[in-house]
């Protein structure tokens, strides 16, 4: 077995993947920010299972209450949280939609995250070094 096939480096590679692609789109985004009727895209963080490979997509998240004294919501629990849903946007006269601010701020954390990523990859790498003795 080698390195690469260990599950949580290839979790690991595969979510460094969806960063590199989704700083693509939004770069695309940027770019296109004055182009007439342009629509902004975003990619849909992959689910991973415990071999590291993309499963499914990633949906609304359900509510859980986990005491009786928790609130329940109007409507009786059935609700959920949709975590891609868009509080509010603004489209220009010229049809374009794109929001600089927005963008801007998914480029930032998409940023952070990658290299986040980068580092646990990198540590973990070490330490698997470490454990065999050439570290």
């Amino acid at each position: 077995m080698s390195i690469s096939d260990l599950p949580a480096l290839s979790a690991m590679r595969t979510k460094m993947l969806w960063h590199q692609e989704r700083q693509r789109l939004l770069s695309e985004n940027v770019a296109n920010s004055d182009t007439p009727n342009f629509r902004p895209r975003d990619l849909v963080e992959p689910k991973l299972d415990a071999s590291g490979a993309a499963t499914g997509t990633a949906g609304a998240l359900p509510l859980a209450g986990t005491s009786n004294s928790h609130i329940t919501p109007a409507g009786g629990g059935e609700q959920s949280f949709d975590q891609n849903k868009r509080a509010g946007f603004e489209t220009r006269p010229a049809g374009n939609a794109v929001s600089l601010e927005e963008e801007m701020m998914k480029v930032s954390n998409n940023q952070m995250d990658y290299a986040a990523m980068t580092q646990l990859y990198t540590k973990s790498l070490h330490l698997l070094k470490t454990a065999i003795g050439k570290g």
